[in-house]
């Protein structure tokens, strides 16, 4: 979910009104989607090695992972800074032009410090209104860019407003993305005000949630410090998605998305 800096208004409303038809829209196309859970009991392995290698288990410990989208932006080095001092991993589902291509050293920053990078799409185009190659295109691009900077392209991406399809679906699968919905949003596109931001968020925080955030608005990012920490408070750890899931990987073009409680 993302809306420019312009026309803030005018767009809080279309925002809303995607957020809130987003099962609606999975439902009409008859999208299913994998839960963490889901994708943890279908991995079928006993690899006890292959536990002991992962930094955490979610199926024994209260997980949450906090997500990005439309960045990098101004304030993301500064996002940085705070989830290096709280010791806390995230997702980024950046954006490519103006924002990937604007600001590659933060890209390039972001898999530096162990954060998943992932593919939020070129301009921010609805998936579901294009044809296969254009959503191609859209995704492609960013692969390339992200790809060109980091040394590896993204395994996940997030649809603009968690709009899919079966064509998405399928170009997603082509590129080798899963796709990443959420189950937690502070509709920060909305509001600048961070203890509303915050508050928001821990309303609606369970065991394995996906937290939607965006980097790029002025409320979000001064919020994170005191999120993070009354979430560690309440006994949560945070991960990044493919931890979420882990020992299950990610299958390109299926639908991630939590239940919540």
């Amino acid at each position: 979910m993302f809306r420019s800096r312009t026309g803030r208004r005018g767009g809080t409303a279309t925002a809303l009104f995607a957020a809130a038809s987003l099962m609606l829209t999975l439902a009409a196309c008859g999208t299913s989607t994998v839960t963490p859970q889901d994708a943890r009991d279908e991995s079928g392995t006993d690899d006890k090695a292959g536990a002991a290698a992962r930094r955490v288990d979610c199926a024994e410990v209260k997980c949450i992972a906090l997500t990005f989208d439309a960045g990098p932006g101004k304030d993301t080095p500064r996002l940085l800074d705070i989830l290096k001092e709280k010791q806390v991993p995230a997702t980024f589902f950046l954006l490519g032009s103006k924002h990937v291509d604007r600001y590659p050293q933060v890209v390039k920053r972001i898999a530096d410090e162990g954060h998943e990078v992932a593919n939020h799409t070129w301009t921010h185009r609805i998936l579901t209104d294009l044809d296969a190659a254009e959503v191609r295109d859209e995704l492609a691009r960013t692969q390339d860019a992200v790809e060109k900077i980091t040394g590896r392209k993204p395994t996940l991406m997030r649809p603009p407003q968690g709009r899919t399809d079966g064509t998405v679906s399928e170009v997603s699968r082509e590129l080798g993305l899963a796709q990443v919905l959420w189950s937690i949003t502070a509709k920060d596109y909305s509001t600048t005000d961070s203890a509303l931001i915050r508050q928001r968020v821990l309303d609606q925080a369970h065991g394995d949630g996906i937290i939607l955030l965006h980097d790029i608005y002025d409320g979000t990012v001064p919020a994170v410090p005191s999120i993070i920490d009354e979430l560690k408070r309440r006994g949560f750890t945070f991960v990044t998605v493919p931890e979420l899931l882990a020992p299950g990987k990610v299958e390109p073009g299926t639908v991630y998305r939590p239940e919540k409680d």
